[in-house]
């Protein structure tokens, strides 16, 4: 049986991590070394590093944070934004990280996705999806460049396409539901992890522990990711596992 992660997430800029609501009224959550010594030590199953304001600023993901993060790390470590090439790849898994999450680069150059799985392996490669449902197709869109500029991809069909060229995970943020604290979007979750062979990890809208045992049940991700109620201490990753298990989820 498969344990259920749960992954704490830095969104960093300018060197800071920061949380907002929907993406935007960002406001500081602390210092990203800090923070990852902390969820090391909490129990944390993985931890996600996303440069959030790299791919916008057309700037690459900040190399020395990632390496003093790295060096407080035991546990796998996941690094995205402003990666964009297979150089910046090898750079990013240089530097500590055990995989790399590809979003915008993925969407506008689907190759890279092909490159890095074939340099690397599928394992170390994450496509970050970021999702807001739109009426005029019944169904979420892909928006790229920190939730800024929609594209024309529909959601499940590109989870689908990324895992065909070489994703070996999906990290699929719901827009709507970012730091809004009312759950996860299961329905989002559900669509996506139905359709593809890889894991899922489940982010946005996380506000309590039932809301993670949700993500499990109604939305079949393999994981599930939050940033806001664990940064300011609302909840613990241990706590949040010790409600899982008392619910008959299989965790670490």
């Amino acid at each position: 049986m498969i344990t259920k992660r749960i992954i704490p997430c830095l969104d960093v800029k300018d060197g800071r991590v920061v949380k907002g609501i929907q993406f935007v009224g960002l406001r500081d959550a602390g210092d990203p070394v800090e923070l990852a010594k902390y969820y090391d030590e909490e129990g944390a199953d993985e931890l996600v590093f996303l440069d959030i304001s790299a791919s916008h600023e057309g700037r690459k993901t900040m190399v020395d944070v990632v390496e003093q993060v790295a060096g407080q790390l035991a546990i796998p470590f996941t690094v995205g934004g402003g990666i964009n090439t297979l150089e910046d790849m090898k750079k990013i898994l240089r530097a500590g990280a055990d995989k790399v999450s590809l979003n915008t680069a993925a969407v506008v150059n689907p190759d890279v996705i092909t490159e890095g799985a074939n340099f690397f392996g599928s394992q170390c490669i994450v496509v970050a999806i970021d999702a807001k449902f739109d009426e005029t197709i019944g169904s979420w869109r892909v928006y790229t460049h920190g939730g800024r500029t929609a594209t024309d991809w529909e959601v499940v069909a590109w989870a689908k396409e990324a895992v065909r060229r070489g994703a070996g995970e999906i990290l699929l943020t719901s827009m709507d539901s970012d730091g809004e604290k009312n759950g996860f979007n299961n329905a989002l979750n559900k669509a996506v992890s139905e359709a593809v062979s890889v894991p899922v990890i489940a982010s946005g809208g996380a506000g309590n522990a039932e809301h993670f045992f949700a993500a499990f049940e109604e939305g079949k991700a393999d994981a599930a990711l939050a940033a806001s109620i664990f940064h300011y201490k609302e909840t613990s990753v241990k706590q949040v596992k010790d409600y899982l298990k008392s619910q008959g989820v299989n965790v670490r």
